[in-house]
């Protein structure tokens, strides 16, 4: 498909404005252009791109800090020896789902009956979210309990998984582990499970969400897509949202909704534009001279990542990564109070290491990962803006190991990842333990230092919930702005257990069921704002 830009005649005035077009805001965007009555903008900083290094599963990694990435670095963590850390998101249309890992993972039973909790609405529950599931999907692989068929989302299981991840789930059974036939069945409801990946790819080739839901789509007269679209902020009016600032190709434009606006630009945008907006807490919007429009001090607090600390294993010959790259993956607990997984494990077939482990010791090129990390960190970080200028970067405190429970979990992962790999099954391939090895025998917490790496699932800086630091409702919509509501990775009160694609698709989809139910196709007297415009 041929990229997009700036349409040659653009109206300034949309029933609907959806920022982003991500993993979350694709959705959004076509569920509510689906009804012929509503007039939706949908408005994307990056591009249509299909490049090599997007479309061929393998070389995702290749994506990693480039050109299709905003590739944000964190302030430098005082729990990693003063290491920054790149914080990857996808700056493309289709969002991360264009250049991640494509790992589906539907988040486990303990994830979604906490976030209907802390919401009050059982619509958020596990059994909820199960049934939205099998709409949602349009299962390829061998299930072990009911999947959808015929949904906008294809999820595959490897036909033909790269021979160290069946190995990888002989392993983990060998140390105790119970294999699944499925990561996303029964595996989703226990404490312990090991199983071949679900993906988002389809033999070689990655399937993004603005595949599934938006090409299918493209030319209808009642969506249009703008790329290049930089969102500073939303406009507000006596308390309700009518419009967005944004500058197109350098150039300020401003347009007007009559119904909602959807922020879907992700755990670090998404907080900078509401507090570029004047919404956030008011001592930090005072201290940088932001107009004060509402009061809310969770935005852009409560980051989380699922900081990962890779062991590296030497091949005996080489083996050439397959399909995604990462076609195993682990779940387990290794706190004997804990009532669900506490540690997450992805094979990589290539090893994957920090730069600044990279740089201190040779690290061999013909060898694979188990990547591991931890599911339910208990360290928070935030996203804070540094002026207020819109064209600034963020601060991003991750506070990485900062709660000594993290460094605790962080060394029972890392060496349950040596015994794993030292199982016999694993020995036909394998020749040696590079990393952690014999460079910190002595020293592992210096190993989880140097080495740790984010996943890149950044979530919850805009949590939903009903206390103080929640930013949204059940219903997504932002505490006291009208007509402004967020559908992305930012509202989970925590960071699910697995990879965060899967349940962003679950967000897009209850929003834009809300948004349905509640703007039904009416179209609204145009406002005083848009009557300017």
């Amino acid at each position: 498909m041929p990229d997009a830009s700036i349409p040659k005649t653009l109206a300034n005035s949309f029933d609907v404005i959806v920022c982003g077009s991500g993993t979350s805001g694709s959705i959004v965007a076509r569920r509510l252009s689906d009804n012929p009555d509503l007039n939706v903008l949908l408005l994307e900083c990056g591009w249509i791109t299909y490049s090599d290094t997007i479309e061929t599963a393998t070389r995702w990694p290749e994506n990693i800090g480039g050109p299709h990435d905003w590739a944000f670095h964190s302030e430098p963590q005082a729990g990693l020896g003063g290491r920054s850390l790149l914080m990857s998101m996808g700056k493309v249309v289709g969002g991360s789902s264009s250049i991640n890992a494509m790992i589906w993972a539907r988040g486990h039973r303990h994830d979604w009956d906490f976030f209907a909790s802390e919401t009050g609405d059982a619509g958020w529950g596990y059994e909820a979210i199960l049934k939205l599931y099998g709409t949602i999907e349009d299962y390829r692989g061998s299930p072990d309990m009911a999947r959808g068929k015929g949904g906008p989302v294809a999820v595959f299981q490897p036909a033909r998984p790269h021979p160290i991840a069946p190995a990888l789930v002989a392993a983990a059974k060998s140390v105790g582990i119970p294999e699944f036939r499925n990561p996303n069945g029964y595996m989703m409801e226990a404490k312990s499970g090991c199983a071949i990946s679900d993906v988002r790819a389809d033999g070689l080739e990655r399937v993004t969400i603005f595949d599934s839901y938006l090409r299918p789509v493209f030319g209808r007269d009642n969506l249009t897509l703008v790329t290049g679209a930089v969102v500073q902020r939303v406009v507000t009016e006596s308390g309700r949202a009518v419009g967005v600032d944004v500058l197109l190709d350098g150039v300020p434009q401003r347009f007007a909704a009559s119904q909602q606006i959807v922020l879907s630009t992700g755990s670090i945008n998404t907080p900078r534009i509401l507090m570029q907006s004047g919404i956030g807490n008011e001592i930090e919007l005072k201290r940088l001279g932001i107009p004060i429009v509402q009061h809310l001090p969770g935005v852009g607090e409560n980051l989380q990542d699922h900081l990962c600390f890779p062991s590296i294993f030497e091949y005996h010959e080489p083996q050439p990564a397959r399909g995604n790259g990462s076609e195993a993956t682990i779940y387990t607990s290794v706190h004997s109070g804990s009532a669900s997984p506490d540690v997450l494990m992805c094979q990589g077939e290539f090893p994957v290491c920090s730069p600044e482990l990279a740089k201190q010791h040779s690290v061999p090129q013909n060898a694979w990962s188990l990547v591991a990390g931890l599911a339910q960190p208990r360290s928070r970080g935030r996203v804070r803006l540094r002026s207020a200028d819109p064209r600034d970067d963020v601060v991003l405190q991750l506070n990485a190991l900062s709660d000594p429970r993290d460094l605790a979990t962080a060394r029972a992962a890392v060496e349950l990842s040596r015994e794993i790999g030292a199982q016999a099954h694993l020995k036909e391939l394998t020749k040696c333990e590079a990393f952690p090895g014999g460079a910190y025998k002595n020293d592992l917490d210096l190993f989880i230092r140097q080495s740790a790496v984010p996943f890149w699932h950044q979530t919850c800086t805009a949590k939903m919930g009903r206390d103080e630091w929640s930013v949204v409702d059940a219903k997504l919509k932002v505490y006291g702005i009208d007509n402004l509501m967020i559908a992305d990775g930012s509202v989970f009160p925590r960071i699910p257990t697995g990879n965060t694609m899967a349940p962003c698709v679950v967000v897009g989809e209850r929003a834009a069921q809300i948004l349905l139910k509640e703007i039904s196709g009416s179209v609204a007297t145009p406002t005083a704002f848009e009557t300017r415009l």
